[in-house]
């Protein structure tokens, strides 16, 4: 009995080990993508005059660097044809403008011109209902010990809205995001809450509250679900060929990732009790 023991601790010992070896898959590149990282938000009380664009590509799985692309022309249009012209921080991808004009429920137009192809997309500045109030509860989560926190506000009555939340927390390195609609709450106070298991006191959270449009809303339902509540952002490139809503009027087949969004946005700050 002992032999056996002892060679089943063998056989163990060299499995394991045997599991530590890094094994590197040969993984074929597709063409790289261009990734427009287009969301214009209006933080309450600002005049949401500062906006910023970013463009990137796509990459191998095991690169650790995102291309940046530089040297493109990019310009938003109201419906009234207002240009707001964006230019480039030197070589970065970045992309700015200081002369945005916010306007809630404006349609708003993008063009982007970059290696000789044109995207375009348009959409619309949806509101955001204010945040009302924050409560925390420290007999929250499954087991009823968790600190738990609640963000409320009122849902204006008698129309369709869409959120986006979003929970930053100085706890950990990634940031919740995930998407809601009015259907079994219009018109009633609600709240967003936090997905954060591990908040102590001291903590601090940063919450946010976007105002979307239904179109963003799906977009962003199915970004989630595969990204994950934990995953990178919206505002990254996404970890799956997920189709925004800007075209490729030169090559439609040769589509962008990313999306053009527009929203009102509110924002609290709070520190764990």
């Amino acid at each position: 009995m002992k032999k056996i023991i002892v060679y089943l601790i063998f056989i163990i010992a060299v499995f394991s080990a045997s599991c530590e070896d890094v094994v590197e898959v040969d993984l074929d590149n597709a063409p790289p993508k261009l990734v427009i990282e287009a969301a214009i938000n209006w933080k309450k009380g600002t005049s949401g005059s500062q906006q910023k664009i970013k463009l990137t590509t796509t990459t191998g799985f095991y690169s650790t660097e995102i291309p940046k692309v530089s040297g493109a022309t990019i310009s938003i249009k109201n419906s009234s044809n207002i240009v707001f012209n964006f230019s480039e921080i030197a070589n970065t991808g970045e992309y700015t403008c200081a002369t945005f004009i916010p306007v809630l429920n404006e349609t708003y137009t993008l063009t982007v011109i970059s290696n000789g192809n044109t995207y375009t997309a348009t959409e619309t500045l949806k509101p955001v209902t204010p945040i009302t109030k924050i409560v925390q509860n420290n007999e929250g989560g499954f087991t009823g010990k968790n600190i738990e926190i609640k963000t409320f506000y009122k849902d204006p009555a008698n129309e369709t809205n869409y959120y986006l939340y979003k929970y930053v927390y100085s706890n950990q390195v990634k940031s919740n995001y995930y998407v809601d609609q009015d259907e079994f709450f219009n018109g009633n106070e609600f709240f967003s809450i936090s997905q954060n298991d591990d908040l102590k006191k001291d903590d601090k959270i940063e919450v946010s509250h976007f105002g979307i449009s239904k179109a963003y809303y799906n977009y962003m339902s199915v970004l989630v679900s595969i990204a994950g509540n934990n995953g990178g952002g919206p505002f990254q490139s996404p970890p799956a060929t997920v189709r925004g809503n800007i075209i490729n009027t030169t090559d439609e087949a040769n589509y962008p990732l990313g999306y053009f969004s527009l929203s009102e946005v509110d924002i609290r700050n709070y520190t764990i009790e």
